[in-house]
């Protein structure tokens, strides 16, 4: 077995990955995080899922690919150049909302909960945990990328790297597992 041979990619995706290098974007999902998102979308029929970070639409394509026809994404993105991008390639998919804005001030107002939230940006994950957290169902995923050390990473944030997998790893209220695969993963499962 080898976890690096990804058998299926979304149709919208090399088209992204195209825009995504001409724009200069270098913060998009890789393939093996969007294989684990498709797949845990796919265990949510008519799940309600919160992307906090659209990028240019990579890892929304992902999970777009493993939703139900019923199920229902709302991904939200601050920056309009590669919210533009997402949208140009998979904006016609009806079960996607598209919400260019703050996370933070997304998830202060919503008082909807989610089956899966996949943080992807600073709030949500470095900023308003608590509150993203809140967002997820009893059952539900929470999950986060990039936790192994980056080549973008400012000086100092390995810190807040280990101050966030301490707080979850502190909660009763959740279970979690660290996998020291693709960019660095943790998957939480909200305990009732």
């Amino acid at each position: 077995m080898n976890d690096r041979e990804i058998s299926f990619v979304p149709p919208a995706v090399p088209r992204i990955e195209q825009d995504t290098r001409a724009l200069g974007f270098g913060m998009a999902s890789d393939y093996a995080t969007g294989s684990l998102l498709r797949t845990l979308a796919a265990s949510k029929p008519r799940g309600r899922i919160l992307e906090l970070g659209t990028g240019t639409g990579l890892a929304t394509a992902w999970l777009l690919a493993g939703m139900d026809a019923a199920s229902r994404l709302v991904t939200v993105e601050t920056e309009a150049p590669v919210l533009d991008v997402a949208r140009r390639h998979i904006g016609n998919d009806g079960r996607v909302t598209f919400v260019h804005g703050d996370g933070a001030e997304y998830l202060q107002a919503s008082d909807g909960s989610f089956d899966l939230v996949f943080a992807d940006a600073w709030p949500g994950k470095y900023s308003h945990l608590d509150l993203a957290l809140a967002r997820v169902k009893p059952g539900g995923f929470y999950v986060i990328d990039d936790m192994l050390p980056q080549a973008n990473w400012p000086a100092g944030h390995d810190q807040k790297v280990r101050g966030l997998v301490a707080a979850l790893e502190e909660r009763a209220d959740l279970a979690l597992t660290k996998m020291a695969w693709s960019t660095g993963l943790i998957l939480v499962v909200k305990t009732p």
